[in-house]
């Protein structure tokens, strides 16, 4: 009998104070982040790296960053211009070309069973937006079963 469905979550925290945050994750009985941003630091108190995984760890969330899925200086300005397309184009081939070991390392991993329910998360509040959407149609590439989920 095949066990649930894999699943992963992914949120953006643009829009979200830091309680909102873990209310969503909580909600969705999310029991690790792992942080995808290049660099985990935001100008939003309790949004870098430090602060926010003690924040997390304080509601029983496991915190990881993974710089290596996060969106690299010499692109992520095309997100930000608006020029979505082609910061999705270029994204995926840098994660492919740099860091397919990586994401099939995380495939494996969102795909094991008794592995913690997971969520990405990044900046951009819209995934469609955001690299984070690359990011799990690369996972779905790799994992056809694996369900994403928006928060």
């Amino acid at each position: 009998m095949a066990g649930p469905q894999p699943t992963v979550y992914t949120i953006g925290y643009e829009k979200l104070l830091p309680p909102a945050l873990v209310n969503e994750l909580e909600i969705a009985d999310v029991q690790r982040l792992i942080d995808v941003r290049f660099r985990p630091q935001s100008r939003r108190p309790g949004m870098s790296k430090t602060r926010l995984a003690q924040m997390l760890a304080d509601r029983r969330i496991v915190y990881e960053h993974r710089r290596e899925l996060g969106t690299p200086p010499d692109i992520r300005h095309l997100y930000k211009s608006g020029d979505v397309a082609r910061g999705a184009e270029l994204y995926r081939a840098h994660l492919e070309a740099h860091h397919a070991d990586a994401v099939d390392a995380l495939a494996e991993e969102l795909c094991t069973e008794g592995v913690p329910t997971t969520a990405l998360m990044c900046l951009e509040d819209d995934p469609a937006c955001c690299h984070r959407r690359v990011l799990c149609e690369a996972l779905q590439a790799r994992r056809p079963d694996l369900r994403v989920v928006d928060l």
